[in-house]
């Protein structure tokens, strides 16, 4: 009777079980056994995602935890304030741009992580990469937001604007500009895909086309655009007047002069082609052409 190979075979002359094992995939096709059939390759690691290189898996990770849980706590505090009553009413202002500032910098590294996964890095945060400057704009913005909440006679500071529903003008206009600006910035980055970076490029690289599409249709920085409203966005919602106009200022001269140095690249990356595309565009920034 022949032996079901499936099972232990015995073997009576060396009293001992032997067990079936699969042919390796060289025997099976040529009837003879490969010289070493169980070399593996293995994949070589990518020394970026160490703790220490630019797309730390653990310092992704950190930063994420660290953005969700401050948004989180953000949000619930402005409700909570916002249900108690008029006495802490006007306090919910700041605890919403904090959510709105952790919003923005999810989206900077999500958006790049889905659309131009290789540029991901920790720097697409843009936590830090912004520089001192941008971390002392929004230092500022809570430093008068509080001063002028516990200092400023607060029926007067912006009295002339009325109310809509109960809520202040500028608030109901800053709520709407925060909204356009991240929604424009975010499909501006996703339209872009791996074309948007976070620095000018001095070099046209393999792959890089003018983006004419989407949002790119009508606006021709949509990026910028999105960020210069969001950021006075967020000055009406908090009340700030000096802050208004120092971020006013500042950004308009921030954009002013990287649009302009930009664009010497990218008509030197696509002639005429951009030439035409920024004739039949707007910047969307005032004073800005």
């Amino acid at each position: 009777m022949a032996n079901d190979t499936s099972h232990p075979v015995y073997s009576s002359k060396l009293d001992t079980y032997t067990t079936w094992r699969p042919p390796s995939h060289s025997q099976s096709h040529s009837g003879t056994t490969s010289p070493n059939p169980t070399s593996i390759a293995i994949p070589s690691l990518d020394i970026s995602t160490f703790p220490s290189g630019q797309k730390s898996l653990a310092g992704i990770s950190l930063r994420a935890f660290l953005i969700g849980t401050t948004l989180g706590l953000s949000l619930a505090l402005t409700l909570t304030l916002l249900v108690l009553g008029d006495s802490l009413h006007h306090l919910w202002r700041l605890p919403f741009f904090l959510a709105s500032l952790s919003v923005f910098h999810f989206l900077e590294y999500y958006v790049t992580a889905a659309y131009n996964t290789r540029h991901a890095t920790i720097s697409a945060f843009l936590l830090s990469s912004n520089g001192w400057a941008y971390n002392v704009a929004h230092s500022s913005a809570a430093v008068e937001f509080l001063l002028a909440y516990y200092f400023w006679p607060r029926n007067s500071y912006f009295e002339a604007t009325g109310p809509i529903c109960g809520i202040k003008l500028q608030v109901v206009l800053g709520l709407a500009l925060i909204i356009l600006g991240q929604v424009v910035r975010t499909m501006a980055m996703a339209q872009a895909g791996s074309n948007f970076n976070h620095t000018v490029q001095v070099e046209r690289k393999e792959g890089h086309t003018l983006v004419q599409h989407g949002v790119y249709a009508v606006l021709r920085h949509p990026s910028y655009f999105g960020f210069f409203w969001w950021g006075l966005g967020t000055q009406l919602v908090l009340g700030n007047v000096v802050c208004l106009v120092g971020y006013a200022i500042v950004l308009w001269n921030f954009f002013n002069n990287r649009i302009r140095r930009e664009e010497r690249f990218l008509i030197a990356f696509f002639g005429d082609e951009y030439v035409a595309y920024r004739k039949r565009t707007w910047v969307g920034i005032p004073g800005i052409p």
